[in-house]
């Protein structure tokens, strides 16, 4: 029955919003992988795992916020029986490792979708990066890290509101990153932040 729930829920999605996929940088893979995007909206996770095709996507985990997708049964259920998402805690207790079940998914050979805003903006500028994307590039060097740019979802579900408007969405992926040689946590934030910066102005930030 779930299985059946997250194919309707792909569907319901592509009707709504399109959800095409351009491949810039890279050709989709079923390797392990770390798919980072902007965001914009609520609908950006379910957006870009029905981007994903099929032999992508079923070993893909998109990582979300507890407060939001954990607040109700309903959001719970989507999130963690229909995406297969990891609900981590946005401002983690002190002492706390909140990416602990992103660090499993990966040494299992599963790909995981982030968010490295944090949260949803409210404009048009993405903002600066939070450093757990860091973290797991440095831990796990052999994985590519692929930038993914979701063009009109703020349109399809604005900040504040609950209306979704049908509208063409598209989930630019770019080519991959990997930390280099030496390069610190800032820089490498800021790299990984210009290459969406990039494909929002239809580009190919190249790593």
């Amino acid at each position: 029955m779930t299985a059946l729930v997250r194919r309707l829920l792909v569907v319901l999605v592509r009707i709504l919003v399109g959800a095409r996929s351009e491949w810039r940088g890279c050709a989709h893979d079923a390797s392990r992988r770390i798919y980072f995007a902007n965001h914009g909206s609520h609908f950006d996770t379910i957006a870009v795992m029905a981007a994903l095709p099929w032999p992508v996507r079923r070993l893909t985990h998109p990582v979300a916020a507890r407060d939001y997708w954990g607040a109700s049964q309903m959001r719970r259920f989507i999130a963690e029986k229909c995406l297969r998402a990891v609900l981590i805690d946005r401002k983690p207790k002190p002492g706390s490792q909140p990416l602990a079940p992103l660090e499993r998914l990966l040494e299992q050979g599963k790909s995981i979708l982030i968010f490295p805003e944090g949260t949803r903006a409210t404009d048009d500028e993405i903002a600066p990066f939070r450093s757990g994307i860091f973290r797991l590039a440095c831990q796990f060097p052999d994985v590519e890290l692929v930038p993914v740019y979701l063009d009109n979802l703020k349109r399809v579900l604005p900040k504040g509101s609950m209306l979704i408007v049908p509208i063409t969405c598209t989930a630019r992926f770019g080519a991959p990153l990997r930390v280099e040689p030496g390069e610190g946590k800032a820089a490498f934030l800021e790299r990984a932040r210009d290459a969406i910066v990039a494909l929002a102005g239809g580009g190919v930030a190249r790593a």
